[in-house]
């Protein structure tokens, strides 16, 4: 068997098993879409199930699937679960509104607030549902919970992951289990501030759940904000209270879906290392000296934030998302305008691998992501948004792919090149901190587009030699990848 060959069996398996292990917590559940006036949600139960509601709520720049590792624990626990797509998130058509530093009147915080209101109401009309509920969030939602509970009698308890809210006080929610990840020292700071004012530790719980007062601050092993949302320890708190809380015995395996998430977007990377050897072999594109690769670099990358930094960007719906087009776009074209000065004008071919890169990851990876991890299916109000961004993105991968001699570059280039764009978005977010402080919430997923996306293109580029089908492919993923990730926001609605 060649090389290739059991690179290919070898992602087969791993996709497989992925499949399978991610799969099976779904087995059992009856699994139901629809809409609450504009709000997506999804739920999950099991069948004819009578149990107290549960409703999901995820963070800023979140979506419904990713957390599901919560909803199905407590669906097969025997809850009925609800999760939703705020307004400006997911799959949502509603744009965010309101005034952001508010959480009276007007602001964000309380129309956000209102959203959770209306799905509890539609949530306890379905069949079976007891008039109990639990709300459940990450993050930003965990401010948003602890609010609304404050002001719906029929919320029994409050389970929040990397929480920080003003609202909570000594007295008040009345039954509240905090779960913060172990890396999250800030958050975890502020837990401990709240329990030592009721003499309590870290670790310890106050009163009994379901029984009056209760509350309990735990740190999640070895995960930080993102990895909390797959963590077993914090799944296993989340129904432990519940089940306290209700005197239910929900029992039976958590959702730990987090690795086979992983497993499977390996073995869709993998693949593409033998189908790209498939691809016709090209020459080696132009490889820039040592200074004029330092000099396209560098360059371009401090120079854009401050161009920019005299122009006002705002034009679209979407946060930051305005001035990330223009970012990607003017540092794209410097780089690409400088290379042909010097001679390394991309060459016109490769095109149609590009589009193959860009089909694979979209269908492959993509449909994997938008299953299981995040919504990467934009509605329509997205699609003008992705419109604008995908010639930047393209600009600013054509650039890259120039930089990496279309993968063949040495390790150490690839590495320069990509931290010195990252550089040149943190340098923009301190031109500007105020305004563009969201575009620290691209950092992930320009991580994992490097880790996934752009591995894969370096497997296209390195065979066929064209920095056109490696920055065509990766500048149409990036540029849908950022397309449906930033929230949508309004202020005039």
């Amino acid at each position: 068997m060649t090389r290739r060959a059991i690179l290919a069996v070898l992602a087969g398996l791993a996709i497989l098993v992925g499949l399978i292990l991610l799969e099976r917590p779904r087995a059992g559940l009856e699994i139901m879409h629809m809409d609450v006036g504009t709000t997506p949600v999804t739920v999950m139960r099991q069948p004819r199930a009578e149990a107290p509601v549960v409703i999901v709520t995820h963070g800023f720049a979140g979506s419904r699937q990713l957390m599901e590792a919560y909803q199905l624990t407590l669906a097969q626990a025997g809850y009925i679960t609800v999760s939703l797509d705020f307004e400006g998130h997911g799959r949502n058509p509603v744009p965010m509104s309101g005034d952001v530093t508010a959480v009276g009147p007007g602001g964000t915080t309380q129309l956000l607030m209102d959203e959770i209101a209306r799905v509890t109401e539609a949530a306890l009309a379905l069949p079976g549902a007891e008039p109990r509920v639990v709300l459940l969030g990450h993050s930003m939602a965990s401010d948003i919970i602890v609010r609304q509970a404050m002001r719906d009698d029929r919320v029994a308890g409050i389970v929040g992951l990397s929480v920080f809210s003003q609202a909570i006080t000594e007295e008040s929610p009345e039954n509240l289990l905090i779960v913060n990840g172990a890396w999250e020292t800030m958050l975890r700071e502020e837990a401990r501030r709240v329990m030592a004012g009721l003499d309590a530790a870290e670790g310890e719980t106050v009163g009994t759940p379901g029984e009056g007062f209760a509350r309990r601050a735990v740190a999640a092993p070895l995960v930080e904000h993102v990895g909390i949302l797959y963590s077993p320890t914090a799944l296993r708190e989340a129904r432990a209270w519940l089940d306290a809380t209700f005197d239910r015995e929900g029992g039976g395996p958590v959702a730990a879906i987090g690795w086979p998430i992983l497993l499977t977007l390996f073995g869709i990377v993998l693949l593409a290392r033998p189908a790209s050897a498939l691809l016709p072999s090209g020459p080696a594109p132009w490889a820039p000296s040592r200074r004029i690769f330092w000099l396209l670099a560098s360059v371009p990358a401090i120079v854009t934030p401050l161009i920019l930094a005299l122009f006002e960007t705002r034009v679209l719906p979407v946060l930051v998302a305005d001035y990330l087009a223009l970012h990607l776009a003017l540092y794209g074209a410097l780089v690409l305008i400088s290379a042909a000065w010097f001679g390394g004008l991309p060459a016109r071919r490769g095109w149609i691998w590009g589009l193959a890169l860009a089909a694979y990851g979209l269908l492959a990876f993509g449909g994997v992501m938008d299953r299981y991890v995040a919504s990467f299916v934009p509605v329509a109000g997205r699609l003008p948004v992705m419109a604008l961004i995908l010639p930047g993105a393209i600009l600013a991968m054509l650039a890259d792919a120039v930089l990496l001699q279309a993968g063949q570059a040495r390790p150490w280039r690839r590495w320069v090149a990509r931290l010195a764009f990252l550089l040149s978005l943190g340098l923009a977010v301190a031109l500007d901190f105020e305004r563009l402080f969201f575009l620290i919430i691209i950092l992930p997923v320009i991580g994992l587009f490097y880790a996934s996306f752009g591995v894969m293109g370096r497997w296209v580029g390195q065979r066929t030699g064209s920095v056109l089908a490696m920055g065509l492919g990766l500048g149409l993923v990036l540029g849908w990848a950022l397309g449906v990730s930033f929230p949508m926001f309004d202020p005039s609605l």
